[in-house]
């Protein structure tokens, strides 16, 4: 993915460029964007690599309780549903457009999503510094980004997004402050493999791989490498038990949370990490996780 984002460097340009390609079909926009970023022929009729299953998925399966658990905000009901409403953010308000933000409902620090964007929250420390008119016209620009379904996640699709405001979660283990987050891959409900995420939008940034009992992974991922070895979590068993509550309806999802001062938190839930355009070092944990990845029936 390095080689297609060297070729065009700004995001910006990237997504104009794709949302101007918004009436290709499917099938050939990611055949074409899995040559582009992966550098290899995209494998449909028998995939084996779970960057291939992962968009086997997008073009063949429907399943409409996904659509509904990709989005940050109607998640929280099937979250509930499982019993586990107690690991929520505490939410502030959520607003229908951008116009209707309106920072009074806000306490001075919080956060803004979108609730079906991926790099769409707005932190805030201080709302008083916060530029409101801004503010809308950055989401305004998120809608449109949300709409166009750049990465052909059907998932997104079909599906009004809203806003929401949610207390700002701060982690003192973290160097940034900002929380580490426990990306656990899972498959047919079991638990297979978490990814510890720590340093965000800062040079330390870092993804390291481990397996369910904290054993860390000789994997690298294309970001940044650093050689590090964070401590076990001490509500790891919790977090597993977790995320395959969550994901025991699902072939495969990946369930993210945060664990800050004892309390477990839920992040979100994703059905396409990296919108299937990952290289993974070594290449075979590619296939490894594919040995995990049992596709289901087509259904589209």
């Amino acid at each position: 993915m390095n080689f297609y984002k060297k070729l065009i460097p700004n995001k910006n340009v990237r997504f104009k460029l794709l949302s101007m390609l918004r009436f290709v079909p499917d099938k050939p926009m990611i055949r074409f964007q899995y040559r582009m970023k992966l550098g290899r022929k995209l494998n449909l009729k028998d995939p084996q690599r779970y960057m291939d299953k992962l968009q086997w998925m997008k073009l063949y399966y429907r399943d409409p309780l996904m659509q509904k658990c990709a989005d940050k905000y109607s998640v929280k009901d099937y979250v509930r549903s499982k019993g586990l409403g107690h690991i929520l953010n505490e939410e502030y308000a959520v607003f229908q457009t951008p116009e209707e933000i309106d920072l009074d409902k806000l306490p001075d620090s919080f956060v803004l999503k979108l609730t079906n964007g991926s790099g769409t929250n707005l932190f805030c420390t201080d709302k008083s510094k916060l530029d409101l008119p801004k503010v809308i016209e950055e989401f305004r620009h998120f809608y449109i980004q949300s709409g166009s379904s750049a990465g052909r996640e059907w998932v997104y699709r079909g599906h009004k997004p809203v806003i929401i405001a949610e207390k700002v979660l701060h982690d003192p283990i973290s160097f940034t402050g900002t929380p580490r987050d426990y990306k656990i891959f899972c498959f047919g409900g079991k638990a297979q493999f978490i990814i510890c995420v720590d340093g965000r939008k800062t040079d330390k940034y870092c993804h390291v791989v481990y397996d369910t009992q904290w054993n860390k992974q000789d994997v690298r991922i294309e970001d940044p490498f650093r050689d590090v070895d964070y401590e076990r979590p001490e509500g790891l068993e919790d977090m597993v038990r977790m995320a395959e509550t969550l994901a025991g309806e699902f072939p495969a999802v990946r369930v993210d949370f945060y664990h800050i001062e004892g309390q477990i938190i839920f992040g979100e839930m994703t059905f396409f990490p990296w919108s299937g355009y990952m290289k993974f070092r070594p290449d075979e944990f590619d296939f490894r996780l594919g040995k995990y990845f049992v596709l289901p029936p087509r259904n589209h």
